[in-house]
């Protein structure tokens, strides 16, 4: 009788449930030790979305908090540390404060939701109000603190001021935990307020990093680094470690061991190759790291159904608008060039700009590749140079949100091309194999294509696939189905006219050799062979044309079956 696995830590960012409910967890604690032996007074860690920043600041407010459960670290790497454990383990009050909630359609909404996040922080600690070490007068400061109505000047103080409050109850100076501390910057840049948020979170960090004597010591998290002349000001004691750094590289995301052993665990060791094609490559430092988020969700659905194909966790979590940006200004000249290389699969150059502000970040191609580096969607391919960093997509989830929006910028293109697309789907409907060929050679040469060389073939026939199902798409009066069950098996693409009137068979082949002509005929024989064009005789429809289509690279070959 096989023993109960421990649960899945699905959505858990809070160290101490994770811990309470002995759900899996990936020991990341060895970061601590790391961290007190850097001797760091501001340490900012910036990683892309979804690699386990909130669940790290947890495990350093559950580790260094007085009150603290010690049971929580028993087995765990820091466990090893005795006397780190001894001198640091729930010695010191704690603030921690999220901000990847503070947003809001204007800023004295946003300001409102950051009083807030603070509000419920400082009433945590109650006992202030009774706190025979602070005088009468810190005592009304401290009440201000707790109200959510919190005058702005208030606010921007509220951190050092806190700080300062439990150091006089404590008799110990505080740890300051800031987690996705730009994401109010990123929200006020879209929503039109940045220029007050920059000068709210600019009067907090001075107050509670650069002038306070209260602090032992803080650790932000955030996806980028923000130029130091718009928030860290002044800062001579900050230390940024990017993803380009060595140092912690292994602290957030997991590494290739860890997924091996996780995988194991819950007796899913056969998916190992799936999981890597799809939710490894990041490069973090020297490391090479997977997304903690994609493998623990993909974990959980292969244990409802073991042949459940990847699914695009992290992408679905985000508008993924740099993307967007980045596909529509390639689309021209050199850069769209250089697109078509990291579409194949290959690297492209690149000089990195790691403090860029918000306002910055979208006015230059050479900002978006920046952009596309520190959130994850770009990746470090090899070491850096005077060059430049070889940057490239990380893996196939990453590789599916381009093709998105290359094909959505394809489309919004050729449904601008009302003429061509009329010649491309009256030749399929004349039966005129060469004006089907000379159209639909003339999109391959002008769309990037997400063809991938180092996958599988049926993969590099979807790309066309979905070329040739978007164009055909044009005709309002016909239908369009993909997969669609005939015969002996599941055709590429059938085409009915609504009146019944005509009915078409595409099968789609991609020529690995180069071969078109073989190809295609090969394609037209699939037909042939498992009648694909049966659905239509059931139907009544009793002229069929069937087309062999056979691609490679930016060319194609139509072959169409005779009679």
């Amino acid at each position: 009788m096989s023993l109960k696995k421990k649960p899945l830590p699905i959505g858990t960012e809070f160290f101490d449930e994770l811990r309470e409910k002995e759900c899996y967890y990936v020991d990341k604690t060895g970061l601590i030790a790391e961290l007190l032996r850097s001797q760091a007074k501001v340490t900012l860690f910036t990683r892309p979305r979804r690699f386990g920043k909130t669940l790290a600041m947890t495990t350093l407010k559950c580790f260094f908090e007085d009150g603290t459960d010690p049971s929580l670290f028993e087995g765990l790497a820091i466990s090893r540390e005795r006397e780190l454990c001894e001198r640091h383990l729930g010695k010191y009050p704690v603030i921690f404060v999220t901000m990847k909630d503070i947003e809001g359609k204007d800023f004295r909404t946003a300001c409102r939701m950051a009083a807030n996040k603070i509000s419920q922080e400082a009433s945590r600690f109650d006992f202030l109000r009774t706190s025979s070490a602070l005088t009468e007068k810190q005592k009304e400061q401290y009440e201000k603190l707790c109200s959510w109505d919190m005058d702005p000047d208030v606010l921007a103080g509220s951190l050092g001021n806190l700080c300062y409050f439990l150091e006089k109850h404590y008799g110990q100076k505080v740890i300051l935990l800031i987690d996705e501390y730009d994401v109010p910057l990123q929200k006020a840049f879209f929503a039109g307020y940045y220029d007050e948020m920059v000068q709210l979170i600019r009067s907090m960090f001075a107050q509670a990093l650069k002038t306070n004597g209260s602090l032992a010591f803080a650790v932000l998290t955030g996806c980028l680094r923000i130029s130091k002349e718009s928030i860290f000001t002044g800062m001579n004691n900050l230390r940024v470690l990017t993803i380009a750094d060595p140092r912690f590289s292994s602290y957030f995301g997991f590494t290739d061991c860890e997924v091996r052993q996780f995988l194991e665990y819950y007796g899913l060791s056969d998916a190992w190759d799936v999981v890597r094609e799809w939710y490894d490559g990041y490069r973090f430092g020297d490391q090479e790291i997977y997304c903690p988020w994609d493998v623990i969700n993909y974990m959980d659905l292969l244990q409802a159904d073991p042949q459940a194909p990847p699914q695009n966790f992290w992408a679905n979590s985000s508008s993924n608008d740099a993307v967007r940006e980045f596909v529509r200004r390639m689309d021209a000249g050199s850069a769209r060039r250089e697109l078509q290389v990291l579409a194949d699969g290959g690297m492209v150059k690149k000089r990195i700009h790691q403090e860029l502000t918000y306002r910055e970040m979208y006015t230059t191609v050479e900002n978006l590749w920046s952009l596309l580096y520190m959130t994850g969607y770009l990746t470090s391919a090899g070491k850096p140079d005077e060059d430049g960093i070889p940057l490239t997509i990380p893996n196939r989830e990453i590789r599916a949100i381009f093709a998105d929006q290359i094909m959505e910028l394809f489309r919004e293109k050729t449904r601008n091309d009302g003429e061509s697309l009329k010649q491309l789907c009256g030749a399929f409907a004349a039966g005129d194999a060469a004006g089907v060929e000379k159209a639909f050679n003339g999109y391959l040469r002008r769309a990037i294509s997400i063809r991938d060389t180092s996958v599988r073939k049926a993969r590099k026939e979807n790309f066309y696939h979905g070329i040739l199902m978007g164009l055909l798409a044009y005709k309002a009066d016909w239908i369009v189905t993909s997969n669609r069950e005939s015969g002996d098996g599941y055709s590429d693409i059938l085409v009915e006219a609504e009146d019944g009137s005509l009915g078409i068979v595409i099968e789609v082949k991609y020529a690995e050799d180069g071969d078109l002509e073989s190809a295609a005929k090969a394609a037209l024989a699939q037909i042939e062979t498992r009648r694909y064009d049966e659905t239509f005789a059931d139907d009544g429809i009793e002229h069929v044309l069937k087309y062999g289509i056979a691609c490679y690279k930016k060319r194609c070959r139509v072959e169409l079956a005779d009679g």
